[in-house]
């Protein structure tokens, strides 16, 4: 629980089925194009009858377009197109089948920081009549809204109606008073009118509510700050049901995962799901709302952490829970889900693993995700009273019909007892030994890899290398031991344990000794720059994407935002901010280096890529920079991701060869 409106042609969608792309020969190109394909359906939602589709599909190179299809009669229409540069739809989704709801958001350069923004519209189903759900500008607001709020509750019972916590700004008044009413306030708000009804007056201070569902407002949450700078306290206050006054709830401390942490009220119990940590491990608890306090333990792992509940649609009822060990489980409270989602994995081709993600209004028609190792992903609508189940959309049409590579669960020794959870991925039709390989380090560091399908090590399996990709200590999911300090305060541990998973794919025949390369995007980056650098004689190349390389730097980063002192003590203080630094031990690597990122990443600035290219080559070292132009930290780009596959699929075979 760590902190942690034009069309365009060329979108894909649904329906038939697409040619295979790259037989087991196929060039890099082929293999670049079909694996750098951003997913042809980002993300789906269903109309309140159930009769229509609302998905985003990508446009031409950083576009989306809004697609709505009428499941009825088949027919899909262009709605919305978002070029970008810089705005990107974060989500859309009905409020009834004739008004919508989209966020959009992006990054924007203010003097020397990459500061985040996103706004929110309601349009027609038709596309038209877009209007702003945020506060109005009128000149004589103070600050900068970097965000208009967001949707609380989509009162399925009051269609074409929301609950939007909103951001408001203080205002200069007469001479130079400021006057009240800033903060965060809750509103209904009639999208087809523009009505708007107060339900809580704006606070400072408070930055979210949790409603139940059903309109009311029961939870209100408070990140402490000193001074504008978060501490990393949050802190709740809950109502009972019926009353107006807040009571204390409690608080939740970053610094240990200490206190509970609600992530759902449920209005049919009353009560708030809230996550807490238990010997070790976040474990699921429900608490009465009725100032009792009463708690019920709902789900708890001995191996792995509880990650959240699952619940079917707008204001109705929460359905399970889900938790990741070596694959990703979804525990049913009602014994007819835990039935449905398993029958489903039988008839889907291939027995993937079913998520349902999505509901109409009464839950009779449901939507529903399938997906696997081998399976990117398909969206599905499953009607409940003729058992009927209606295929909408691919997420990668583009590999349909192409044997992708298996993913298996694996544990990593470490040294005495330590066995490192993994995943090995072997190409399509390959011996499994003396191979050429990749280690694959996720990013975070405090998140994890899952079983299933990775379109980066799916690449590289379709090029022809071995990949391995370790849940080092320092990854999320595994309780607060494995967590530890995290990955760069305890970078030591964590680099140890991604060379012990190469180590791995040598001493089991797998991997040819004289061919291991490493790749890695975000903290993986790093790992590979610093595994780099303290292993000179394990890799013979290191392919780093949006890596940070200082972790100074880092720290200096965050110094305007509110996050700062969050960032510091993530980051830590000591020797290990030196040591721990690519930049700083640039001279111990010996080995090719192609550097990839975007120069509008707010995560990570590409000053760390320039740097850390500057200092390569002033070494001598092989090093190739490619840098794009006004993207962010996920290249969240077609062409670009395309382009880059190519370069790194160019730049290994020449270093290991395939």
């Amino acid at each position: 629980m760590r902190y942690r409106l034009s069309l365009a042609a060329g979108a894909l969608l649904l329906a038939g089925h697409q040619p295979a792309l790259g037989a087991p020969d196929a060039s890099l190109a082929a293999d670049a194009e079909a694996f750098g394909l951003r997913e042809s359906a980002q993300s789906m939602s269903v109309s309140p009858s159930g009769n229509k589709v609302l998905l985003i599909a990508p446009g031409p190179k950083r576009s989306q377009l809004l697609q709505l299809v009428d499941m009825t009669s088949g027919q899909m229409s262009m709605i919305l197109k978002a070029d970008g540069e810089p705005e990107s739809f974060r989500w859309c989704d009905f409020a009834s089948d004739t008004q919508l709801v989209c966020k959009y958001g992006g990054d924007v350069r203010m003097d020397s920081d990459i500061v985040g923004f996103s706004r929110l519209v309601t349009l027609g189903a038709d596309g038209k009549n877009i209007r702003s759900l945020g506060t109005p500008d009128n000149g004589r607001q103070v600050g900068i809204k970097q965000t208009d709020g967001d949707i609380l509750d989509w009162l399925p019972d009051q269609p074409g109606n929301v609950l939007m916590a909103r951001n408001y700004l203080a205002e200069v008044g007469i001479g130079t008073n400021i006057s009240k009413g800033s903060g965060l306030g809750v509103d209904r708000i009639d999208l087809a009118s523009g009505k708007v009804s107060r339900v809580e007056s704006p606070r400072e201070g408070v930055n979210d509510y949790l409603t139940d569902g059903r309109g009311n407002v029961r939870l209100m949450i408070s990140h402490d700050d000193d001074d504008g700078v978060l501490t990393g306290v949050t802190k709740f206050r809950y109502r009972q049901q019926g009353s107006k006054d807040w009571k204390d709830f409690g608080e939740y401390r970053s610094a240990d995962n200490s206190g509970d942490y609600p992530i759902a009220i449920e209005a049919e119990s009353d009560s708030a799901f809230v996550l807490t940590e238990t010997n070790g491990r976040d474990v699921l608890y429900r608490v009465a709302l009725d100032a009792s306090g009463a708690r019920t333990l709902i789900a708890a792992n001995p191996k792995v952490d509880i990650d959240t509940v699952v619940r079917l649609g707008h204001g109705q009822k929460v359905i399970g829970y889900t938790y990741a060990d070596d694959r990703r489980h979804t525990v049913y409270f009602d014994p007819e889900y835990s039935k449905l989602a398993a029958g489903l994995a039988k008839v889907i081709p291939g027995n993937p693993v079913v998520q349902f993600v999505g509901a109409n209004a009464d839950a009779g028609k449901l939507l529903v995700f399938a997906s696997s190792d081998t399976q990117p992903g398909m969206f599905y609508l499953y009607e409940r009273a003729t058992r009927r189940l209606n295929e909408i959309a691919a997420v990668r049409p583009q590999l349909e019909g192409r044997a992708l590579a298996a993913v298996k669960p694996i544990l990593i020794p470490a040294g005495g007892d330590v066995k490192i959870p993994g995943y090995l991925t072997l190409p399509v039709g390959s011996s499994g030994k003396g191979l050429p390989a990749v280690v694959l380090p996720h990013g975070g560091p405090s998140a994890r890899d899952e079983w299933g399908f990775d379109w980066l090590a799916q690449f590289l399996a379709a090029r022809g290398y071995a990949v391995i990709q370790p849940n080092y200590r320092g990854s999320a999911g595994y309780g607060e031991e494995w967590l530890g300090a995290n990955g760069f305060r305890q970078w030591e541990t964590s680099i140890a344990d991604i060379s012990s998973a190469a180590r791995y794919l040598v001493a089991e025949g797998i991997a040819d000794p004289q061919r291991l390369a490493i790749v890695g995007w975000s903290y993986g980056g790093y790992a590979a720059l610093q595994s780099a650098a303290v292993q000179p004689d394990l890799y013979k190349a290191a392919v780093a994407i949006a890596p940070v390389t200082d972790l100074s730097m880092l720290k200096r980063e965050a110094a305007n935002f509110t996050n700062s002192r969050l960032v510091a003590k993530f980051v830590g203080s000591g020797d290990h901010v030196s040591s721990g630094s690519p930049l700083r031990r640039a001279d111990a690597i010996r080995v090719p280096v192609l550097l990839v990122h975007g120069d509008m990443d707010a995560n990570v600035g590409v000053q760390h890529s320039v740097r850390m290219a500057d200092a390569l080559q002033k070494n001598g070292v092989r090093t190739e920079f490619l840098r794009y132009k006004d993207l962010d930290h996920q290249l969240d780009d077609s062409s670009a991701r395309i382009e880059m596959l190519m370069r790194i699929g160019e730049f290994l075979e020449k270093a290991i060869g395939r």
